[in-house]
């Protein structure tokens, strides 16, 4: 999940709140209620402030819409490849990924809900870019650990959909899951199975 940053304080006691503010409000509201909950006066109501501070920041709603999804990229994305880097190992790194990645989204709907509108253009162009992004990187990875550059594509598909595929059905059906204490291992039990030879 996003977290807001505080802004600073404007006179009269109220925050000064940034464009990030406002993308990260947004995203907390995709996650709750889909593009649709995406409106100036309830996330205005929801910071604090007046519509005055969103105009100041941006056009109109599919601006906000776009910085929402450029933030959502940059902190489920970007942001957690580069956490990774400094593991020099690949085994290591990939099975972080899968825990760090699965837990986060266990926590927030927000990228079920994305997926739900995907048909939106803004988003279907994000989940474009996030999803080679996100495939590249697992990529990388299996080519690390030695599998040739298309078999470490096809495998890299084929934690992506594991992951997603875990991902909906944490939300959707819950107890089909395995419980808290075992998720660890059933996590390793995955990521074992992605890292087979025959």
């Amino acid at each position: 999940m996003v977290r807001r940053r505080e802004g600073k304080p404007q006179s009269g006691g109220r925050q000064r709140l940034s464009a990030r503010d406002w993308a990260d409000a947004a995203l907390t509201a995709i996650g709750e209620g889909g593009l649709a909950a995406v409106a100036v006066e309830p996330l205005a109501a929801r910071l604090g402030t007046t519509k005055g501070s969103f105009y100041w920041h941006f056009t109109n709603r599919e601006a906000l819409i776009e910085a929402a999804l450029r933030r959502w990229e940059e902190v489920c994305t970007e942001d957690m490849i580069e956490a990774l880097a400094p593991e020099p190992d690949p085994l290591r790194r990939l099975r972080r990924l899968f825990a760090e990645a699965t837990a986060a989204a266990a926590r927030d709907p927000l990228e079920l809900s994305l997926l739900a509108t995907s048909a939106h253009p803004q988003v279907a162009a994000v989940l474009r870019r996030v999803t080679e992004r996100r495939i590249g990187y697992l990529a990388d990875l299996f080519a690390e650990l030695g599998f040739p550059p298309d078999e470490a594509r096809r495998r890299g598909v084929l934690g992506y959909t594991a992951y997603l595929g875990h991902t909906q059905l944490g939300h959707a059906v819950p107890g089909a899951l395995p419980p808290t204490a075992e998720q660890a291992a059933y996590l390793d039990s995955v990521v074992d199975t992605l890292l087979r030879r025959d």
